[in-house]
This record gives C-alpha cells, structure tokens and sequence, in this order.
C-alpha cells in the first residue's frame, strides 16, 4: 500500500486545517518580524537555567525557604552585561529585568500593554477580588474606593499608635536586658494597629501572659498572626512559581485561608450590624476603615477582601521596615549616636519625653531619620521582586543586545520580572558602594528617578506610602525615648538572609537587647 494512497484516504478537510494553521503561522511570523525590523530590535541575553529551566526554579524555591533567593539572584545578574536577560521557563519565555528605564516603561509610561497576569490566580484564596489582585476596571473602582481613605488627615493620627507601643514596651522591659527577637514583637505590634484601624478593634496580639494579661480569643484571633504568616508563605511560592501555582494548594493552605477570612467577616458583619447611627457615632471616636467603606457598599465580600488586601500592605511592610532598620542601626553605633541625636533636639530624651510634640508634620522636618529610612528601604524594599505580565504585542525601549541599548520585542503573554532589590544596588546610580548602609548618601544624592522604587510607580503606586512612613518613623522615635541603649546580638552573617513572602523581612529575627 503505498504513502499516496494513504494521503488519498484523508478527508479534504484535513488538507485545509493544516494549510490554514500554515498560513496563521506566516502571517504571525511576518508581524513579529515587521515590528523588530520596524524598530532595531534584539533579544536580549538568555539566562541558562537548565531544561526549561525547571533545575534553576528548584534552586531558587529552596533558596527562598533559607533567606538566599534574592542575593542569589543578584549575583546572577553580575554575571551578565546587560540589565535584562530571558529565560524560557517551562516552555514559556520570560524577562528578568533591573533596568530602571524597563521599569518605567512597564509601570507608567506603557502602563495600559502590562497587567498582573497570574497573579489574581496566585493570590486570589486568601486575598479574593481586591487592590492587589485585580486589573483593569476592577482595579480602577477599588482604588478610586481606598484612596480617600489615606488621606493626609488620617496619615496624620499617629496618636493612636501610642497604646500599643506601650504594650510593646511592657515586652521589651520583661525582658530585663536579655538578648529577644525585635521583629517578632513589630509583626505582633502592627498586626494589632493596622487591625484596629482597619476593623474598628484589634486583634490584640502582643497582648499575652509575658505582660501580665490573659488573652481572649475572638472568633479564631489568637491563631490569625500564625495562619494569616502561614497562608502568605504559600501564597510567595505560588507567585515565584507562576503557571505551576496549582501545585501548590495543600490542606495547611488552605485552612490558613479560611481562618483569616472567617475573622475578617467577623468584624464586617459586626460593622454592616451596625445602624446608620450607630456607624456615625463610632466614626467620631476614631478614623475606622471599614466603617468608612461601609459607608460605600455593603457587599460583605467586596469588603472582606479589601480589608485582607490592606493588611497584608499596612502591617507586613510597615514591620519588616522597622525590623531592618533597628537591625543596621544596633550594628553601627554611629549612626544610631545621630538619629537619637536628632530625636532628642526635637521631641525630648528620655524621661523627658515631648509626645505632645510628635506630629505628621514634625516627623517630616527630621532630615536624618528620613535619610536613614531612604537606606533602609533601598537595601531592603519591601516587594523586592514583582512582575507584569505583556497584554498585547509591545516593544520595550532598551534592554535588547548584549549591551542592552537595543529595543525589545515584547510578545502579547510576555512575563517579566522586575527586581527593585537589584536596581536599588546598581553601582551607576548609588556608587561604588552601594552594597553598603551609608544613609549619609542621601544628603547630595543626585535625581534617581525610577531607579529607587521602595513603593513602586506609575498608576500603582502605593497608596500608602506616607501612611507607613509616618508610623514606622513614630514608632522609631518612641522607642529610642523609651529605649536609648540597644545592642545587636545578631550572631549571623552579613548582609543579613531575607524572608520574601509577599513582602520581605529578615529571616533569622532581629536580635538584640534593649534597655532604658
């Protein structure tokens, strides 16, 4: 039976189909050809990770359980000319990036080519339909929602903080000069002030048997810190795994999820209880977020996820920020001399303490306190790695060729990936010491433009930016009034290994010993 005779049994149909999927892929092929011709552009250095680059995620996801991934990454740029490189991971190709005019173009000015791509996927069992989660006009309605509630006038009520500084205080006196883990008391410290300020009442988590209180459990908070810290680490491996996110959903995972929400609807059907008067009465006592976004809709899970979604944000950011920055100021005496020096000039030493003084606008003349959170979160952003994923056909500005001067060409599905914590260390913008905390730098620092992102850019900015930045800066000066002697106990090496869930923090804690 010969070959033509076989071909002649094959419906004509089956001709077509392969023709018509021929021509698709020229009529493709042409574009994509057009427009790299169109504009010079090259591809830029492919990342060798291994097949399909599978050895190179294994790697990283067990770097990422050690505090090493993003070092690790950093020293893997070194190794190439160019700021951007591809990888084909599991078949699909992916852009890695630090490239701040990259960056520039992904988050601003070529905004509407970009999305999140999967992360709606990633995040959506513990965050659902909200801020962090959504594009497009989704997007848009929840942030035209959250906005007014970050305005000046409530970034300005640092006053409320005070009460669970005290608390924190009582731990750190407990401690009577031993050596303790600062940072596990600041997540405990802004877990209880964002949820009051979110929910309308705290979660109370740094109140415990150390302090002398017995806590009291309401509806599942005293295993909310624990499952909402547990569901985030899945949530960052989900993420750094992209279309293989599935694999990760566990029966841990998912009982995490289920317990944070089921406190978070516990304090929105207690608010959508409440009368229209009884709403506006609570209201005078206090700002309260949910109680002002009651006011704009009463769907229970609109309201749900946008409270998780601005936890995640005003507590985990807020406490890695202070737990980085006591870490380098306990390393280096120093610096640490300066900033009570110019703590103590503007609101009192201690014993002889100026609350009264201690103001969103006094917080802001303080020029070396501003220096020395300008280092911190330039060594250590909060998100240091993030990703845009390309909504259509695009060409990006540089990056391409070895030396990455050339165009890109930007296939519609495009992943990348763009590393603030690797752009904050590029030598060509922050010298040849930029590996190094100097805060010092900032006092003749030249215009950075987009090449220093603690908070992101473009239309997505954060919206909380100053919010964080004043409390972090009320609770620095507070504690060096209560606490000026403080001495690192960090036994670990240096720079410091980092934990990157959907924020950064240091991964063996922030020992030190403090006392009045």
């Amino acid at each position: 039976m010969s070959i033509a005779y076989l071909y002649s049994l094959l419906p004509q149909w089956y001709y077509l189909t392969i023709a018509a999927v021929g021509s698709l892929f020229l009529i493709r092929y042409i574009q994509v050809q057009l427009i790299i011709r169109k504009h010079g552009c090259k591809n830029p250095p492919k990342f060798e990770g291994g097949f399909l680059c599978i050895p190179i995620i294994r790697l990283l996801l067990k770097l990422k359980d050690t505090g090493e991934m993003v070092d690790y990454g950093l020293e893997l740029f070194k190794k190439y000319p160019s700021h951007t490189q591809y990888v084909n991971l599991f078949g699909v190709n992916v852009l890695l990036t630090c490239d701040p005019e990259l960056m520039k173009a992904i988050l601003a000015t070529q905004f509407n080519d970009f999305a999140l791509g999967f992360r709606h996927a990633h995040f959506a069992p513990l965050l659902g339909e909200g801020i962090f989660t959504l594009d497009g006009e989704g997007w848009k309605h929840s942030r035209s929602m959250l906005r007014p509630q970050f305005a000046r006038e409530q970034v300005s009520h640092v006053k409320a903080l005070e009460p669970h500084l005290l608390v924190l205080a009582d731990h750190i006196k407990a401690k009577k000069g031993e050596t303790f883990d600062l940072q596990e008391l600041f997540f405990r410290l802004t877990l209880d002030s964002a949820t009051e300020f979110l929910f309308g009442e705290s979660v109370h988590s740094l109140l415990d048997e150390e302090v002398g209180v017995t806590p009291v459990s309401i509806d599942g908070t005293s295993t909310f810190a624990e499952s909402f810290n547990t569901s985030q680490r899945y949530l960052a491996s989900r993420s750094y795994s992209q279309i293989l996110y599935w694999t990760i959903n566990n029966s841990e995972f998912k009982r995490c999820n289920a317990n944070v929400r089921k406190v978070a609807k516990y304090f929105v059907n207690k608010a959508l209880n409440l009368t229209p008067q009884e709403l506006e009465e609570k209201s005078k006592s206090g700002y309260i977020f949910l109680y002002e976004l009651v006011k704009q809709t009463r769907n229970p899970t609109v309201l749900q996820d946008q409270l998780l979604n601005i936890l995640v944000a005003g507590r985990d950011t807020t406490a890695g920020l202070l737990s980085f920055t006591f870490y380098e100021l306990a390393r280096r005496p120093e610096i640490l001399q300066k900033l009570k020096d110019e703590v103590y000039a503007n609101f009192g030493g201690p014993g002889e303490e100026r609350i009264e003084d201690i103001t969103f606008e006094s917080l802001k003349r303080c020029e070396y306190l501003k220096v020395v959170l300008n280092e911190v979160l330039r060594l250590y952003p909060s998100v240091p790695i993030n990703f845009r994923c390309a909504t259509k056909d695009t060409v990006l500005p540089t990056g391409g060729g070895m030396d990455g001067q050339a165009p890109i060409f930007v296939p519609r599905g495009t992943t990348v990936a763009y590393g603030v914590y690797f752009t904050h260390r590029l030598e060509e913008h922050y010298g040849k010491d930029a590996n190094e905390f100097r805060p010092e730098r900032w006092f003749d620092m030249k215009r950075l433009g987009w090449a220093y992102l603690p908070f992101n850019g473009g239309p997505r900015i954060c919206l909380g930016q100053q919010f964080a930045i004043t409390e972090a800066s009320y609770i620095i000066v507070r504690l060096l009034q209560m606490f000026p002697n403080l001495v690192s106990k960090d036994q670990g090496i240096y720079p410091p290994r980092k934990a990157v869930q959907l924020t950064m923090c240091h991964q063996e804690g922030v020992h030190v010993q403090m006392t009045s």
